[in-house]
């Protein structure tokens, strides 16, 4: 039986990916050693592997979060000077979802969304 999904993202630059992460987002580390970064937030974790030689315009990481309350979300990250992707500012999908998205520091994209 599944229970959890916990997705593995690539980063750079360990210390980076942890400010960015716990700052701006407002993770807490649950995990940190050498090549590796677990961070969490209310009920999902993100684990990050060192790829030291990743190219951020070719990497196509992404995962989807899904929240309960994306307004208040969205205002909290634009509080804290969290860049809005270009392309995924605050709106209503065709597929009944609220979503935004946000790029991290190495391009892995963070899309946002609630049912609506």
């Amino acid at each position: 039986m599944l229970t959890d999904i916990n997705p593995k993202l690539p980063m750079r630059d360990k210390s980076l990916t942890k400010e960015f992460y716990t700052h701006r987002l407002g993770f807490r580390l649950l995990g940190e050693y050498d090549n590796y970064l677990i961070v969490g937030k209310d009920k999902i974790e993100i684990h990050f592997f060192e790829h030291q030689k990743l190219d951020p315009k070719e990497n196509y990481g992404q995962i989807y979060i899904r929240t309960n309350n994306i307004e208040k979300l969205y205002q909290t990250l634009l509080d804290n000077k969290v860049q809005i992707h270009p392309n995924g500012n605050l709106e209503t999908k065709p597929w009944g979802q609220k979503e935004f998205a946000i790029l991290d520091p190495d391009n892995n994209l963070l899309t946002f969304g609630q049912s609506i």
